[in-house]
């Protein structure tokens, strides 16, 4: 059977699947693909018609969407990052689907009008209700994480490696609030210090 193969770039959304394969561990094949222009080609289409990265392809089996990705990847080759049991399981998914709605959409205000966007489309109020926007959801995760190391307990299993992989775009905004939580900023810190996400950010090089 080939191996699997991610697509992608480590500066994108593809960073956070590149991370899970590199923890699961498992050989893999990164296709250099870049959100820029390479993605929106006729033969990457094929594979994720909405010409975004990330995008796998495993055998016959053709996914789009990062923390799909993830959580078939952890459930199919993870071993103990996946849950054992239904009710961890849903809270890995219920983890992951917080991520992309709490996290994610703040800071891709921040990136968009502290980056991306032309200066003159630029709107620092927007950054500013971002960052305000974040101190509730970090919050919760500091409560959660006060009597726990993990997400789910103990372990470190796919659902803090995806919150951890949406909250890791913090340092490329420039967004320093996640040090006024102490539990999350701890969880954080030794989250992105496994060796699995510095392998994930040099990937291709």
């Amino acid at each position: 059977m080939s191996k699997p193969r991610l697509y992608g770039i480590p500066g994108s959304r593809a960073l956070r699947s590149i991370w899970a394969i590199e923890e699961i561990g498992i050989d893999y094949e990164l296709v250099s693909t870049h959100f820029i222009g390479e993605s929106k080609k006729p033969e990457y289409l094929t594979i994720n018609p909405n010409g975004k990265v990330p995008a796998l392809v495993d055998g016959d089996l053709t996914l789009f969407e990062s923390m799909a990705i993830n959580l078939y990847l952890a459930k199919t080759y993870g071993g103990a990052l996946y849950p054992k049991n239904p009710a961890d399981e849903a809270r890995a998914w219920q983890w992951s689907v917080w991520g992309l709605t709490e996290i994610e959409p703040h800071l891709m205000a921040i990136l968009l009008n502290r980056f991306m966007l032309p200066e003159d489309q630029r709107e620092p109020d927007k950054i500013a209700a971002a960052e305000k926007g974040l101190k509730r959801p970090l919050a919760l995760l500091d409560r959660q994480l006060a009597d726990q190391p993990q997400l789910l307990g103990g372990d470190f299993t796919i659902a803090d490696l995806n919150v951890a992989a949406v909250l890791s775009m913090s340092a490329m905004v420039g967004f320093d609030g996640v040090a006024e939580h102490p539990n999350t900023a701890a969880w954080f810190a030794a989250a992105t210090s496994r060796p699995s996400f510095a392998r994930a950010q040099k990937a291709g090089e």
